[in-house]
């Protein structure tokens, strides 16, 4: 992760030595480099940071609370539900853009409840809620498609978030990220405990004393805020939530006191990379790294798929 900070820091329109974003960063100047580096390079990789551990964090929660190893923010509508309200706001209230983000978490959050209400039958089993969640998907997709077909002068506004971007991300996107990240770190180490017993199955976790359903119901409600969060600030970043925790747990193992802080790591690690990739490989165009991480993932994922998971 550090060395894809210096990386990100490092490439660009303009490159940089590593010795020269060391002294920009640390001594007061008003140098071009010391402006590359703090106004544009450090909040963007800092953001991406932030989102990547966000989302790596809540696929790996989803993934064992679903005990489905193809389960990621976007399996209960969560991105769906945030690119509603994102697309919505852009495209029917252009002028209320500043509450963007907040409108992305909201439809995050409540595309989360809404599929846990309607898997809900005496208790929400992982299977209702995988197929709530997908049907719900793909009717939130439609009315996000629906939206943007009625209005098409002005989908050019609306394709980079839908894309997943971190272009022009600077300090205040920082700022509006970092509070969530904490509170949402905070409270993933307290349902560790719940996380590891739930693999188990609802049968043994009830054995050994623990209340399923409003552990469930607890996780997946963190996953959501995790993913809502990281959706409102980067847009609509796919694969990282579910390929870092498979990478993590064909490496680590699958306790999750070890799998949730090197599946942050590796998340945050994957989207600064994949980020400095989408915009030095393409210039002058600055690729979307939702798009990239697209590109890239699925192929490995489906080598995991073939080599890893398949034993």
């Amino acid at each position: 992760m550090l060395a894809a900070v210096l990386v990100g820091l490092m490439a660009g329109a303009i490159s940089l030595p590593a010795a020269e974003v060391w002294t920009a960063l640390v001594r007061d100047s008003d140098s071009e480099a010391r402006q590359i580096v703090w106004n544009l390079r450090l909040p963007r990789v800092l953001t991406g940071m932030l989102a990547g551990a966000c989302l790596a964090t809540s696929g790996a929660f989803l993934q064992g609370v679903f005990r489905n190893p193809l389960a990621d923010p976007g399996i209960i509508g969560v991105s769906s539900g945030g690119g509603l309200a994102a697309v919505v706001i852009m495209i029917l209230f252009p002028a209320q853009i500043a509450y963007l983000p907040m409108a992305a978490f909201f439809g995050a959050l409540g595309a989360a409840v809404v599929v846990y209400i309607l898997a809900w039958k005496g208790g929400a089993s992982p299977l209702r809620l995988i197929l709530a969640g997908v049907a719900v998907n793909s009717l939130l997709g439609a009315g996000m498609t629906t939206l943007m077909i009625l209005n098409s002068e002005k989908v050019q506004a609306v394709l980079p978030w839908m894309s997943g971007s971190l272009n022009g991300r600077s300090w205040p996107h920082f700022d509006a990220l970092l509070p969530y990240t904490i509170v949402g770190g905070l409270a993933s180490i307290f349902l560790i405990k719940q996380a590891n017993l739930l693999v188990l199955g609802d049968d043994t976790a009830k054995v050994l004393g623990n209340r399923v359903e409003t552990g469930r119901l607890l996780i997946i409600l963190l996953s959501t805020f995790l993913a809502g969060a990281a959706i409102s600030i980067v847009g609509m970043v796919g694969f990282v939530g579910l390929v870092v925790p498979h990478i993590v747990r064909l490496l680590a193992g699958g306790n999750y006191r070890i799998l949730l802080p090197l599946s942050a790591i590796g998340g945050a690690a994957l989207v600064v990379m994949a980020d400095t990739a989408a915009r030095s490989w393409f210039d002058p165009i600055e690729f979307p790294v939702g798009i990239l991480l697209a590109l890239l993932g699925a192929p490995f994922f489906l080598y995991l798929l073939r080599k890893g998971l398949g034993k």
